[in-house]
């Protein structure tokens, strides 16, 4: 990890990230390193396919678009278990304006999963992109996965910043199925104290029970048959309830799945556009939303 701080001057801030993304993995029990040889991202597409489902006519990235933008300077990593790599994550630049990185792919076997490897692989990104100067990095995840939303919201302190709906479209794979590929953007500020303290393993805690107790209203949550049930909520703080494996849903019961990310679509993205802010994500699976500012 210390090749991490050799491209900049020392800070620190910058050590601070790169000890903390040393931990992570130390923690997890792996090792993690930029990636560049055709043979190394060949595994990532073969790990890609294998974590979505592809298949081999139809990978979500190949070899050689990994090639050229590890050579053009952009982020391909891989998380590795004694010699098996087991997690990938790779990104691209913004404009130059922004200073920022988008992390368009991240993924892990998911027999690591309970490890905290996809953690150590998103500090192992931070320490990488603040080696270069650069303060932001953004991606998109499905707001449906509750997991994901937890991840992305709580545990890295990320935060959401705009819904797009069926962002890329039908996408061929056993993950995505027919279901609209909406996503909400999120913007994680290197620097700031929630991300540091969440990448130093004390993560904002959000409770959703407390915000009810507190007068939010719930705007939309799981009826009694399991589907989507949305509700007038005019109060400054809301609740957005998600099911609790939308994945398994859409195997089971497409159709429902289908009404969830509708409902969500309406009630999320309608609250996002109207300039709401997203304080954070109960693992219970409550978005708590935040209509004005809060002290």
């Amino acid at each position: 990890m210390t090749d991490l701080i050799r491209d900049r001057r020392d800070s620190r801030p910058v050590e601070a990230a790169c000890a903390a993304a040393q931990a992570a993995a130390d923690g997890a029990g792996i090792d993690i390193r930029p990636l560049d040889s055709v043979g190394e991202l060949e595994a990532v597409r073969r790990l890609y396919e294998h974590i979505w489902r592809t298949g081999e006519n139809n990978p979500p990235v190949t070899a050689d678009l990994l090639r050229a933008m590890s050579k053009a300077g952009s982020y391909v990593s891989g998380a590795f278990d004694g010699g098996r790599l087991v997690g990938a994550c790779f990104g691209f630049f913004s404009p130059p304006a922004r200073a920022a990185l988008h992390s368009h792919i991240a993924g892990v076997l998911a027999g690591m999963q309970g490890r905290n490897v996809g953690f150590a692989l998103k500090l192992h990104q931070r320490a990488w992109a603040m080696r270069r100067g650069v303060g932001e990095i953004c991606w998109t995840y499905d707001p449906l996965v509750r997991r994901n939303a937890y991840f992305n919201l709580a545990k890295l302190g990320a935060t959401p910043s705009e819904y797009l709906p069926n962002f890329y479209g039908p996408m061929d794979d056993d993950i995505n199925r027919a279901d609209d590929t909406d996503r909400v953007l999120v913007s994680w500020r290197l620097e700031t104290p929630a991300v540091e303290a969440a990448c130093a393993g004390r993560p904002a805690r959000t409770d959703a029970a407390a915000a009810r107790t507190a007068g939010a209203a719930v705007a939309l949550e799981a009826s009694a048959a399991g589907g989507p049930l949305t509700r007038y909520a005019g109060t400054p703080t809301v609740l957005v309830g998600v099911p609790g494996d939308v994945e398994a849903m859409r195997e089971s019961d497409p159709a429902r799945a289908a009404d969830w990310r509708r409902a969500l679509r309406d009630v999320l993205g309608e609250l996002l556009d109207g300039g709401a802010r997203v304080r954070g994500f109960d693992r219970t699976g409550w978005y708590i939303v935040d209509r004005q500012e809060t002290e």
